[in-house]
This record gives C-alpha cells, structure tokens and sequence, in this order.
C-alpha cells in the first residue's frame, strides 16, 4: 500500500477551521487532533490552529442558504429533471469548479430535508445553477413538485463531489478517458469542461443505465470528444466489450488519467482493472447530509479503526476502497 495523501477540502477557506477542530477532529491539523506536535498532513498556506486562536477557539462561520427562484424546469423522461436556478451571485461564482454540489429543499420544509444535488453549470452571468435530478425518495419528489417562478433554499458552497481533484487539476496535454454511467452523466460535466480548457484528449464512455437516451448532449456539443456508448456493467462485473476497451486505452493509447462518474461497483471494478498503471478520479458516492462531517452520514470505516469523512475528505480514489470495512 503506498503512502495516502489526504486534504481536506475546506482547508484554507473560510469555512475554517470548522466544528470538527472544537473537538479534536480535524483531517489535517495534528494539534486539533489532540497530539502535541506540530504536523499537518497537508499543509495549505494558513495554520488550522492559529485560525482557531484567533477566532476565540470557535468554528468560522458555516454555509449560508439562499433563496433560488426556478426559472426552467425541464422533464428530460421520467423521473429526471433538468432545473436552472437563479440564486445568488457570489454562491455561483463559488460553484464553477468540478466536485461542486448544493443542498436543495423547498422553504415549507425543515432542514432534514436538503438533499445534495451536484452543479452540472453555473452561470455567473446570469447568476444561475444548473442541476440533473433524479427522482427517487421523499426530499427529490418535494423538489419535483415545484413549477417555474417558485423558490427554492440552495446552502452552498460545497465542492467535495469529485475524489481526486489534485489528479483532475494536473492533468493537462494528455490522453484522458472519461467512463460515466446513468445519472453519473450529470456530475461528469464540470470534469468533462475541466479536462477540455487543459488542452487534453479526450474519450467518453457512456452507458445510459436505466435512461433512454443521453440526456448530455447539448453538453457534448460543446465539448468535443471521442464518444463510445457501451454497456459498461453486468451482474456487478465489467463487461467484456467494455473491459476489452479500457484495456486499450491504456495499453496502446497511453491515457494518462481516467475518471469514473458511477456507481461505486463500477468504479471498483475499473480501478481493480487499471491496478495503478494510471492516475484517477472519480465521483464522490458518499452519503451526504451536513457536507460539514458533523452529522456522522459519510463516516465510513477502515481497517485500523480509521473513519473517514467523505464530504471534507479529498483522496485518490484506490483509498476509498482499500481496507474498507463493510460490516
């Protein structure tokens, strides 16, 4: 196994230190983590304890929540729905980046009902957040049931829907396979918009899943690639038309970087089958709830009696998985 380098996502931002730091628990900072030696795990430009100090050992300030006035909403089949949302001005200028989402709810409704939705395009022109939603429980059919000109409450920023971000921002003049199935698609984008401005060439794969067509391609229009549409899963395993193919990318196209936009079993399998010969990235699948590691909803736990926090916790895809326990 080779040496884990972990951040945190909030780190050097102004939402640190946060509630964890109060308590001992912070990611990076060896000194909010109760140890007495000065030793940051990733050092960010500012010192998470001096931050504390100097705000009276209180958390900064948490994420705000505005008000968002639909102005489209588009049904692209069932249960998936296209909303562009108009909001606050410096919320979407802090939404642009890939790994960006929000909690939704409607205002007659209680905070247990914010659900995460991941910006597929923010607008800074207009001031407007554009988001793919799939409707499944309680919180998305709440949503759903919103028209055009009504409000919605958008708490923002977070930014941790994309694991491996350090390998996405790096990755420039290269040949680069994207894998995205289902509503995976949606989150792929802002990475897709990211990889493109880096001068890189670029193959998608989609598989549609349960959809009926790819409801991206205005979107591919936009950003030209190489586009295979294969079947990707079958019965928790790849499939061979599909294994066969990234076997060649990255034997004879030499891809320096691959992204998974997926089910966690998908994103498993692949990094089974690349075994390291390439640097990746993938969706964040975790359980978001707070998106501040409060709540406890992304914790997950590793061998060694390690918990991690998903929602603050940037790392290499291969570590979300390796020595994960599931029971």
């Amino acid at each position: 196994m080779n040496y884990e380098m972990i951040d945190c996502i909030d780190a050097g931002t102004p939402y640190c230190p946060c509630h964890l730091a109060e308590t001992n628990e912070c990611i990076l900072c060896s000194q909010l983590q109760g140890k007495e030696f000065c030793d940051c795990k990733n050092w960010k430009g500012t010192c998470i304890y001096q931050e504390l100090i100097w705000n009276n050992n209180e958390s900064k300030a948490e994420r705000e929540t505005y008000k968002g006035v639909i102005v489209q909403k588009r049904e692209i089949e069932k249960g998936l729905v296209e909303f562009v949302i108009e909001t606050n001005h410096q919320l979407c200028k802090q939404l642009c980046s890939p790994g960006s989402y929000a909690f939704l709810r409607t205002p007659e409704t209680t905070e247990y009902f914010d659900v995460p939705i991941s910006i597929v395009e923010s607008d800074i022109q207009k001031n407007r957040l554009l988001m793919i939603i799939e409707i499944e429980g309680i919180k998305t059919k709440k949503i759903y049931e919103k028209e055009e000109g009504d409000t919605l409450l958008v708490k923002g920023p977070f930014w941790n829907g994309v694991l491996g971000l350090k390998n996405v921002g790096t990755c420039k003049n290269k040949n680069v396979l994207l894998v995205a199935r289902a509503i995976g698609l949606a989150p792929m984008i802002p990475v897709l918009k990211k990889l493109y401005r880096q001068n890189n060439n670029i193959s998608l794969v989609i598989d549609k899943g349960k959809y009926e067509d790819v409801f991206i391609k205005d979107f591919l229009r936009k950003y030209p690639c190489n586009v295979l549409e294969i079947e990707t899963l079958y019965k928790g395993d790849l499939t061979q038309g599909f294994g066969e193919k990234l076997e060649d990318f990255i034997g004879n196209h030499k891809v320096g970087h691959i992204h998974i936009s997926g089910p966690d079993i998908l994103i498993l399998q692949i990094l089974k089958n690349i075994n390291g010969r390439t640097k990746t990235s993938c969706c964040n699948n975790a359980k978001m709830c707070c998106g501040q590691g409060v709540c406890g909803a992304c914790t997950t736990r590793f061998e060694g009696h390690v918990v991690k926090r998903l929602c603050k916790l940037q790392t290499d895809p291969e570590y979300i998985f390796e020595g994960r326990r599931n029971i």
